[in-house]
């Protein structure tokens, strides 16, 4: 969810040329849209594989599994392996390349929509519509793409030898046949929405700022010319990394609640006190009150900052050529 987010966050490409033979506007649009989609789906995939194993620990220590709930991350990133094979660092990330690639193109294209609009129909400029518009764009990416993360979810937290679910299909059917039908795919979907809006509008606002203050006053020194179109600065790849960081590890910290929540009650009936979390409000009341603030809501928070530098490096890295391979700069 991070990488989508710091990608879509980047101001939007100029207007392509008509090439000589091409179809009309509408055809054109379309397949620039769906070169959008391939940058952003391939980035957003590469960069979460990278930093899979710790995604995987993160949905373990957040959620108290009573086989890793007394170790910490490094601890649990030395357990796993020697438990479950290294392959189970990279358990449930079938079905978070299967999500990634749609979540990033319905983020980066609401992102743009949600940002025009804002801007000519509500007369909001300056940087607060990349704050309004990523918080819209964010939230619209995560109710389309809900449910994979669900299964996701369900499949990362299996321990070998323990497994509910065989597979992303077993899963699907299990939850619909025992957890309430399509309703069951939305468990969690609240505190997801709520933490959605302020992590998805800092990243935006805070990558979108740094990049344009950073463009504007040391062109030379942070940017440089894209290969595609010498016209156009970007980032440097370090700087990139480095805007990248500071808006996610803000964001995060603001909206970490939430997502401790929304993963335990993703979690559903997998955890022994299920009843005593149906609502967003009985989670993080129960969270808190068994846990605390730094051993509950903030559960795992480190591992977040730990994996926001890889994450965004290959994320902007591959997203920067993935732009110019497709010409979209």
């Amino acid at each position: 969810m991070a990488a989508a987010a710091a990608l879509a966050a980047a101001d939007p490409p100029p207007a392509m040329p008509q090439a000589a033979g091409a179809g009309g506007p509408t055809a054109r649009r379309d397949f620039y849209w769906l070169r959008s989609f391939l940058a952003g789906g391939i980035a957003g995939c590469c960069a979460k594989t990278t930093v899979a194993p710790l995604d995987r620990v993160k949905v373990l220590l957040q959620a108290h599994n009573h086989h890793y709930k007394h170790l910490g991350v490094f601890s649990a990133l030395r357990a796993v392996p020697q438990k479950e094979g290294y392959l189970g660092l990279y358990k449930g990330n079938g079905a978070m390349m299967i999500r990634i690639f749609p979540y990033g193109a319905i983020q980066f294209m609401a992102f743009e929509h949600y940002k025009t609009v804002i801007t000519t129909k509500l007369g909001v400029s300056g940087h607060v519509h990349r704050l309004m518009a990523g918080s819209m764009a964010g939230m619209t990416a995560v109710i389309c793409t809900y449910p994979l993360d669900m299964v996701r979810v369900r499949l990362a937290f299996q321990v070998k030898g323990e497994h509910t679910y065989t597979g992303i299909i077993h899963a699907f059917k299990t939850i619909y046949a025992k957890e309430g039908g399509f309703l069951g795919f939305y468990r969690g979907l609240m505190p997801t929405i709520l933490g959605m809006a302020p992590y998805a509008g800092v990243s935006f606002f805070t990558f979108g700022t740094l990049k344009s203050v950073g463009l504007s006053h040391a062109p030379t020194l942070l940017g440089r010319p894209s290969s595609d179109n010498p016209n156009v600065l970007v980032l440097k790849t370090h700087i990139n990394l480095l805007c990248g960081g500071v808006a996610g590890a803000i964001a995060q910290t603001i909206s970490y609640p939430f997502d401790v929540t929304r993963r335990r009650m993703q979690l559903g009936t997998v955890l022994p006190e299920f009843e005593k979390c149906l609502t967003m409000w009985e989670t993080m009341k129960y969270v808190y009150g068994h846990h605390g603030i730094r051993r509950g809501l903030y559960r795992g928070l480190s591992l977040n900052y730990i994996r926001c530098i890889p994450s965004q490096a290959v994320a902007f890295t591959t997203y920067e050529l993935m732009k110019q391979f497709f010409h979209l700069n």
